[in-house]
């Protein structure tokens, strides 16, 4: 078959050198899963899908505008990545969000840094993410996405770049907690092999980092997840984690405002303040007083709640005003100018169709980039340029040509690969990685994160939503 010529072949394998040799730190699971019997690969998938059945863990996506719940896809191979290595990277993912906070408060108060980047102030301002209602907030230590998710891929040498950071409601942490209890009891020895840090103290330090956002003095904080509802594809997250910090699961409809704007939970004792929310809908869901009108899913008067400092909310509303792709091109300016470093972390060279200049190279060299809406998430709406066909890049054209704000570029990234259990070969997958950072009076960052793996050959698509899978990450010494 006649390959693209556009799409770069020669990908870092994550296990093999360039000599098809095992890496080190890599031999001792590359032999285990090697010398497996196709058989026994087979046995050991079933043992996983029993587990994963018997503990519930499901994912759902739309089919044909139907929810459906699906089992989730979890591989039997682990991404392994050294703890040095490790170090860097959560050194680099520290500064980052750092950066980003003190962005998002200046967007809402003195816009020093806007000021500087004018093409950037014209682009905030008209943003659907800037929320004029958040101006003059000052949310508990400044900090406004107290949970974020960076994606990170590897490139052709195998180097850490960020991909895009995720600041609103970012979502898989579950997942990532889920895979290493499977991983525990199907690989038990292989595992027990390798000192991997541990990601179990993770809810631990989210309650920690939610009760920190808290403005009430009470020793005992009052915490609970508002959720969508049992129809939402992150449900099982939503309920995962409250269930696993001993607080409420709550959806609107839980929720009362008292006459003097504090904000109650109903319960079979009577009602019940609550201090902090950790929300799990979007910002103009959260108040039909002040957004979307009809909205079922939020409280009236939150917001005003939350501005007199009665409720704390997580995310703070206004903090997607950095989770957005036009905006990240931005962030190694930030780290520049609010700290005065140079970023620890790379990340991909974007074009801003919203800049004239870079609109004609990405209309001139679409075949050859990846092109994504700033708004969407999920893996919705990208198209991969190399991959497209003639009638696809012409339509991608005109929607830039229409609306060019909605769009940046991106050169398609070599993304690594780790050896991905098929049916019961073994064949290289593409690969990314989100790990979950907590930002409150310290910084914490779990040891890896999840691994999301593009389990169609060839493609670079990693979102479950999507058709991806999963990988557990061992952090290893």
């Amino acid at each position: 078959m006649e390959t693209n010529k556009n799409i770069p072949n020669n990908f870092y394998d994550e296990y093999l050198n360039d000599k098809k040799m095992p890496r080190k730190k890599f031999q001792n699971s590359y032999n285990f899963f090697n010398n497996l019997t196709a058989n026994k690969r087979k046995q050991l998938g079933k043992v996983r899908d029993s587990i994963i059945r018997s503990m519930g863990i499901t994912f759902r996506v739309y089919d044909n505008d139907k929810l459906i719940d699906r089992e989730w896809p979890l591989d039997l191979i682990p991404r392994i990545i050294k703890d040095k290595e490790w170090s860097e990277v959560k050194e680099g993912l520290i500064q980052r969000i750092r950066a980003i906070n003190l962005f998002i408060h200046d967007v809402y108060h003195k816009q020093e840094f806007l000021n500087k980047n004018p093409v950037l102030k014209s682009l905030i301002l008209d943003s659907p993410n800037f929320l004029k209602e958040c101006k003059g907030v000052f949310p508990k230590n400044k900090i406004w996405a107290n949970i974020s998710g960076t994606d990170l891929i590897k490139d052709h040498r195998g180097k850490f770049y960020v991909l895009e950071d995720n600041l609103r409601v970012p979502s898989g942490v579950a997942y990532m907690l889920e895979n290493r209890n499977v991983m525990k009891k199907v690989v038990t020895e292989l595992f027990n092999e390798y000192q991997v840090s541990p990601v179990d103290d993770y809810t631990t330090q989210l309650y920690k980092c939610l009760s920190d956002a808290s403005y009430s003095t009470e020793k005992d904080k009052t915490i609970v997840i508002l959720s969508p509802g049992v129809f939402n594809s992150a449900y099982f997250e939503h309920a995962y984690l409250a269930q696993q910090m001993g607080i409420h699961l709550v959806e609107s409809s839980d929720l009362i405002l008292s006459k003097d704007n504090y904000v109650y939970m109903k319960t079979i004792s009577g009602r019940k303040k609550v201090d902090v929310i950790y929300r799990r809908i979007n910002d103009n869901y959260l108040d039909p007083d002040v957004w979307v009108k009809d909205s079922v899913l939020g409280l009236p008067g939150l917001i005003n709640s939350w501005k007199e400092k009665k409720i704390a909310i997580v995310n703070a509303p206004g903090s997607g005003v950095a989770d957005d792709k036009a905006v990240y091109a931005f962030v190694p300016k930030m780290i520049e100018f609010f700290l005065n470093e140079k970023p620890k972390l790379s990340q991909v060279k974007t074009y801003l169709c919203a800049f004239k200049k870079d609109k004609k190279y990405v209309l001139d060299n679409i075949e050859r980039l990846v092109l994504k809406p700033v708004n969407e998430s999920g893996g919705y709406g990208i198209l991969i340029g190399p991959t497209a066909s003639k009638k696809e890049l012409n339509e991608y054209k005109l929607k830039i040509i229409n609306n060019p704000r909605n769009f940046v570029a991106q050169p398609l990234i070599r993304l690594s690969t780790s050896p991905t259990i098929i049916k019961s070969s073994i064949q290289p997958r593409h690969i990314d990685l989100r790990p979950f950072i907590l930002s409150s009076k310290k910084t914490f960052i779990t040891n890896g994160g999840l691994t999301r793996v593009a389990l169609k050959k060839g493609s670079t698509i990693v979102n479950s939503s999507q058709g991806g899978g999963s990988k557990d990450t061992w952090v290893v010494n």
